[in-house]
C-alpha cells in the first residue's frame, strides 16, 4: 500500500505538480453542481466562502494533502488575505506561533512550548507554506485543561476561572446547541444520557464555541478576505458543532464545509449516502496508510 507522509508533504511546497490526479486517490463531489469535481474547481467554488470548514479524520494521509493544495490555491486566489485557523493548536499558545512564523524562535521551540499534537508533520507543510508566505495561522483549540475541567465538574465549572484564563475560551455562557448535534453526540456516546456524558458532552461544545468564536473575531480584521479552517470532520459536518456556534457569532458571514474521509466503497461511492454532510464530499481511498 501506498504511504504517504510528511515527507511527501514537503515536497510538494517546492512542486507545481498535482500529487494526485481525479481519478487517483480521492474523488471530489459538489452537493450543489451533483456531479464530481476536481480539485480546481472546488477552490474556485470555495473561494467565495469567508470561512472554509475542512473536516478531516486526523489520520487520513491523502486529506492532509488535499488540505495543502487547498491552501495553496485560496492564497494563489485572495494572496495575504487568506488565513488558516487550526484545531491543532490552542488558543494559549498563539503567542508561540506566532513568534515562530515571524522568524523569532526556532522549530524546537515551537515543538516545546506550543504543544502540538503527535502527528503534528501531518500538518507542519500548511504550517511551513504559511511561514513562508507570510499568511496569519490561527491557533483555535480551547485549552484541553479547561475542557477536561467541563468533562469533570460541568460546563458552570468554568464561570470560577480568573478573567485572564476565561480570554482563551469562547464568551461564558455557552450554548451547548442541544437538538440535532446533542442526538448526533448522543448517538456516538451509544445513546446513554448519564451525567458523565452530558459533561463530555458540555466540553465538547467548549471545544466547538471556542474555536468559532476565534474565528469570528479574526474575520473582522481587515485585512482578513478568507479562512480556511482545519478541523475534526465531527465538528463541522452536516454543518453543526463549530459551523453553527460560528454562524450564531457571525451571522453575514458566508460559510462552506468540507467532509473529507476514507472510505471502502471509494471506487463507486454512493454519493446520495453523505450529501447531508456539507457543500463538498470528498472519498479518499482506503488503501492508502494511515499516518497514524
Amino acid at each position: 500500500m501506498l504511504k504517504i507522509n510528511s515527507f511527501l508533504i514537503l515536497i510538494i511546497l517546492f512542486s507545481p505538480l498535482m500529487l494526485f490526479s481525479q481519478d487517483g486517490l480521492y474523488k471530489i463531489y459538489s452537493v450543489e453542481l451533483r456531479r464530481e469535481v476536481s480539485m480546481a474547481e472546488m477552490t474556485d467554488k470555495l473561494a467565495h466562502a469567508d470561512v472554509v470548514f475542512f473536516g478531516e479524520e486526523h489520520n487520513d494521509s491523502v486529506a492532509h494533502v488535499l488540505q495543502l493544495e487547498l491552501l495553496k490555491g485560496l492564497h494563489a486566489i485572495h494572496g495575504q488575505g487568506l488565513s488558516l485557523s487550526m484545531e491543532m493548536f490552542q488558543t494559549d499558545v498563539q503567542l508561540v506561533l506566532d513568534e515562530y512564523l515571524a522568524g523569532q524562535i526556532t522549530e524546537r521551540n515551537l515543538k516545546a512550548d506550543a504543544r502540538p499534537w503527535k502527528n503534528y508533520p501531518d500538518y507542519q507543510g500548511m504550517v511551513e507554506y504559511a511561514k513562508e508566505k507570510g499568511l496569519y495561522v490561527l491557533a483555535a483549540n480551547a485549552p484541553s485543561r479547561y475542557t477536561n475541567r467541563v468533562t469533570r465538574e460541568g460546563i458552570t465549572s468554568l464561570m470560577g476561572l480568573a478573567k485572564e484564563a476565561k480570554k482563551y475560551l469562547a464568551p461564558l455562557p455557552i450554548d451547548t446547541l442541544r437538538g440535532p448535534y446533542y442526538d448526533k453526540f448522543n448517538g456516538l456516546m451509544g445513546g446513554h444520557n448519564g451525567m458523565g456524558n452530558l459533561k463530555i458532552y458540555q466540553s465538547q461544545n467548549v471545544w466547538d464555541a471556542t474555536m468559532a468564536w476565534k474565528i469570528a473575531r479574526l474575520a473582522k480584521r481587515r485585512q482578513v478576505k478568507q479562512i480556511l479552517h482545519l478541523n475534526g470532520r465531527f465538528h463541522s459536518d452536516e454543518k453543526l458543532g463549530t459551523y453553527a456556534h460560528l454562524q450564531g457569532y457571525a451571522k453575514k458571514l458566508k460559510l462552506s464545509n468540507i467532509a473529507a474521509f476514507p472510505h471502502e466503497s471509494f471506487a463507486n461511492p454512493d454519493w446520495a449516502t453523505w450529501e447531508h454532510l456539507g457543500d463538498f464530499i470528498i472519498i479518499t481511498d482506503p488503501n492508502v496508510n494511515r499516518s497514524f
